[in-house]
């Protein structure tokens, strides 16, 4: 009994522990340690930037409205003019344009000068529907009494001068009227439709007209 208790305190007391198992836990202890403060660190990092960080979209907002209203007043303000009324070269606010668009203050144009204005500047209406004086001159025919009655296809024509003086009518042919020979073929018709006197109808006294001469305008 006395041999296994020496044996056994001998076994006792020449037990050590190893050198790699305590390196081995000496290292885990170490990484366990590390671990656990590097993911203290992080949170508390993540934490802080977080705190930071929240209140940034609301300023944003916040000075965001301002710059929004500024460019929206902004851009309303470079609106605003094209909005407003063009006033009329007249000077008035109906947009058809008269002669004060074609004439300067103080000019005194012929009416040939005017209406030539019109046509150049693409102006039919009005006063740019007729031709300058001068350019077309009254047609001159036969003169057609006022109680003469005219048969089918002949019309009285009218015309005045250009300083407004009114000329006999003369007489023309309707502008869809034609005229057969006795063999019922057509007549060739006049490109000005004037009544020729030979084609006049019977009982007209053949005259024709005289275009009365211009006005004078100098009073003398």
């Amino acid at each position: 009994m006395g041999g296994f208790c020496l044996q056994h305190a001998n076994a006792v007391s020449s037990w050590r522990p190893s050198p790699g198992y305590l390196a081995a836990a000496l290292l885990l202890a170490v990484g366990a340690a590390s671990l656990a403060f590097f993911l203290w660190y992080f949170a508390r990092d993540g934490s802080a930037a977080g705190a930071g960080q929240a209140p940034a979209p609301a300023s944003v907002a916040v000075a965001g409205r301002p710059a929004a209203a500024a460019t929206a007043a902004s851009a309303a303000a470079r609106a605003e003019p094209q909005r407003q009324v063009q006033p009329a070269p007249e000077g008035d606010a109906d947009p058809t344009r008269d002669l004060r668009s074609y004439v300067m203050r103080g000019e005194k144009p012929t009416m040939n000068e005017v209406i030539k204005r019109l046509h150049e500047q693409g102006v039919h209406t009005g006063l740019g529907a007729f031709n300058p004086p001068g350019t077309s001159p009254p047609l001159v025919g036969l003169a057609v009494p006022k109680d003469f009655a005219l048969p089918p296809g002949y019309v009285r024509h009218h015309q005045v001068t250009d300083d407004g003086q009114s000329i006999e009518p003369i007489l023309m042919f309707a502008p869809d009227f034609q005229l057969y020979d006795a063999s019922n073929r057509p007549l060739e018709m006049p490109k000005d439709r004037v009544v020729p006197p030979e084609l006049a109808p019977p009982g007209l006294p053949l005259r024709r007209i005289v275009i009365p001469p211009p006005v004078d305008s100098s009073g003398q």
